[in-house]
This record gives C-alpha cells, sequence and structure tokens, in this order.
C-alpha cells in the first residue's frame, strides 16, 4: 500500500499511463505492414498492461508491463528477399484501424486529464487568495 496520493499525484499517473500507451501504439502504426522472413521475427502489437496501485483511501494507475499482442499473417510471395524457404513472408500482427481508434480514445482520456489538473490548480489558488 502506498502512501496518499494528491489529485496532482493521481493525474500525473494517470498522464503517465496514457503517454505509454500512446508510445505504444506510436510503435504499433510505424510497424504496420512490416514484413519479415518468419513468424518468430514478425512484428507483433505492443499493449500496455495496467495495475491498480491502492493508496489508503485513493486508487490510481500503474504500468505493470508491456504485451506483445497478435499473431503474424503468412502472404506467399516466393520472390519477396524475405520469403522463407516455402516462398512465404510475414506480415506484422498490427491492425491499424484498431490502433487509431486507440490513439483518439488516449488522446481524450490525455485531454481531460489535463482539465482535471487545470480545475484543481484553479481551485487551489483559489483557496489560497484571501478576501475573495
Amino acid at each position: 500500500m502506498m502512501a496518499e496520493l494528491s489529485t496532482f499525484d493521481i493525474a500525473g499517473r494517470a498522464m503517465s499511463a496514457q503517454l505509454v500507451r500512446l508510445n505504444a501504439i506510436a510503435s504499433n502504426l510505424a510497424n504496420a505492414g512490416s514484413l519479415s522472413g518468419s513468424a518468430e521475427t514478425a512484428y507483433r502489437a505492443l499493449k500496455p498492461v495496467f495495475a491498480t496501485a491502492y493508496g489508503r483511501s485513493t486508487a490510481t494507475v500503474d504500468v505493470a508491463g508491456i504485451v506483445q499482442t497478435g499473431t503474424p499473417e503468412s502472404r506467399h510471395e516466393p520472390d519477396h528477399p524475405l520469403a522463407d524457404a516455402q516462398g512465404n513472408v510475414w506480415t506484422a500482427a498490427v491492425d491499424p484501424n484498431q490502433e487509431l481508434v486507440e490513439m483518439v480514445e488516449t488522446a481524450r482520456q490525455y485531454a481531460n486529464t489535463v482539465e482535471v489538473l487545470a480545475t484543481a490548480r484553479g481551485l487551489a489558488l483559489d483557496t489560497l487568495r484571501p478576501g475573495r
């Protein structure tokens, strides 16, 4: 169990988690459509795994790890320089459409957290101004 967290701590951790998610999406999109000579070396989409971290009366998120997902598909292209002995190449296990949807959702969640921080900052400043 961790120490008590402030709104700023919680929001910062949430933003860090979304940044990890955005970086994974960027890597996935950059490798979408890439080819390999075997299923073992073909690119697989990266997905962060999140875990809840509990304080005394609060909860936030931690990145527990990043896993590779998906199954590469083979295509028969015997003239391709990466083709294996059977003439197959393996495409990256990335769905660009899914990644773009994920990117929009992640960007929205990041923006929402920025709004939480701006509101918390405004409230803290209003509390510190006497005579208002």
